[in-house]
């Protein structure tokens, strides 16, 4: 019986690829045989994680993706090129840290945007009859556990990332039928992305402290939120869907 945790001939879009959560899930992905379609802002940054993937025929992509009408043709381009898709991590996202009364209307509006808006743009885009794989498709979006636990001053990304767990649940309903899957995964503290350090910088040593106390087994790395991911894409996880994955270190036990 061939694992079925590997993706081999699987054709998986990444968004944010080239920096933390969606850098690692490239990368490993393209370990388990998967060919990526790398999509992010930065082109030189993109190259780089291209140069980290096993095998050859990867693809890359720079542009913004809240630029709605630039991915349907981005989509039939990968068609094209790789064939039919299998799935979709969408781990492009930021964080504003604001407390309530500094916090603007534009700045909900950049969160859903980035968060939530381009995900789910890419999930109409490839529910398409003819983007579908006849093997199914699975769609998996990064949320976060502050979505499970109030924090201060995070109302509008916790919104952001909230409206990913409610809305994949009905995705999931919807588009079952079609044999597409759509799954959250609630992500805790991941050490080493850009930003999670921008975020300690700014913050005072008691601050990190406290919040690494918070963690049974301490801060987590890219690599195991990135292994989630490769359960969800794969055959491993084909009865899985409308759910949301806490992988927080115990985080959200406590």
């Amino acid at each position: 019986m061939e694992n079925p945790f590997l993706l081999t001939n699987k054709v998986i879009i990444v968004t944010g690829a080239s920096s933390g959560i969606g850098k690692q899930s490239a990368i490993s992905c393209a370990k388990f045989g998967a060919k990526l379609v790398l999509i992010g802002r930065n082109m030189e940054r993109l190259q780089e994680t291209l140069a980290l993937l096993d095998g050859d025929g990867h693809l890359i992509f720079s542009l913004d993706v809240t630029n709605s009408d630039e991915l349907e043709s981005l989509v039939e381009e990968v068609f094209l090129k790789l064939g039919s898709i299998s799935g979709f991590i969408h781990s492009a996202g930021f964080e504003i840290t604001k407390p309530i009364n500094a916090t603007k209307s534009s700045d909900y509006t950049a969160l859903f945007a980035t968060n939530v808006i381009a995900g789910f743009d890419f999930a109409r885009i490839l529910s398409k009859k003819k983007y579908i794989n006849n093997k199914g498709v699975s769609l998996v979006f990064i949320s976060s556990v502050v979505t499970l636990k109030g924090q201060s001053a995070l109302i509008a990304y916790a919104a952001s990332k909230g409206a990913l767990i409610s809305g994949v649940k009905s995705m999931a309903v919807e588009l079952a039928s079609k044999n597409i899957r759509a799954n959250c995964i609630s992500s805790g503290w991941i050490a080493g992305t850009g930003m999670t350090e921008t975020v300690s910088a700014d913050q005072s040593n008691e601050v990190n402290i406290s919040r690494l106390s918070q963690y049974p087994l301490g801060y987590g790395q890219p690599e195991d939120v990135a292994t989630a991911c490769i359960y969800l894409l794969s055959d491993a996880g084909k009865w899985v869907t409308g759910i949301n994955l806490i992988v927080d270190g115990g985080y959200s036990a406590k």
